[in-house]
């Protein structure tokens, strides 16, 4: 457990070829079923203090208790994802610990030097920031609200690892809206 939020949740994947990671991670890894999205709504989107419009690809999967993202930017707006791939990084770039308060969650985490680079919010009670302190080259912590549909979408895709057959490993990601 660790002393900062709980248990990780989630690692973070940066790659080049999403389609190539989700199918290595499911044919070689036997983790699946990949939800993807080809370009996530974020809203409110903010790198160092400033709004920008980015546009990554994202495949969430489950492999036990743990959740695997898998990211690919596709344009060439300032974030952490890009910064990582810049200095010639690939792979896992975060941890992400889920709260229900982030609010308090997130004040901790500054009262302990911890300062926002990137933040932004996926649908509703979905919002998520990433701090500025790597744990190790190249790895970050990001705090992650799992209140709204965001956190229901999370447990769907949970529910959908256990006892996954192999089949169907590739599907869009449920609309945040009718969860």
């Amino acid at each position: 457990m660790s002393k900062f939020l709980g248990p990780i949740r989630q690692l973070g994947y940066v790659v080049d070829d999403i389609e190539a990671a989700m199918k290595h991670w499911h044919q070689t890894m036997g983790v699946g079923p990949w939800f993807y999205n080809p370009r996530v709504p974020i809203e409110d989107y903010r790198y160092e203090g400033q709004s920008y419009d980015v546009h990554n690809s994202v495949a969430l999967a489950n492999s036990g208790y743990i959740q695997v993202e898998l990211i690919q930017t596709r344009n060439d707006a300032p974030s952490m994802y890009r910064d990582f791939c810049q200095a010639g990084h690939r792979g896992l770039q975060h941890v992400a610990f889920w709260t229900e308060n982030y609010d308090a969650d997130l004040a901790k985490m500054e009262s302990e030097g911890f300062r926002q680079k990137m933040s932004g919010q996926v649908g509703a009670n979905g919002r998520f920031v990433y701090f500025d302190r790597e744990a190790h080259p190249g790895t970050v912590i990001e705090l992650s609200e799992v209140m709204g549909p965001k956190g229901r979408m999370f447990d769907l895709i949970h529910k959908s690892s256990e006892n996954w057959d192999g089949s169907d490993p590739i599907r869009p990601f449920p609309d945040l809206s009718a969860i």
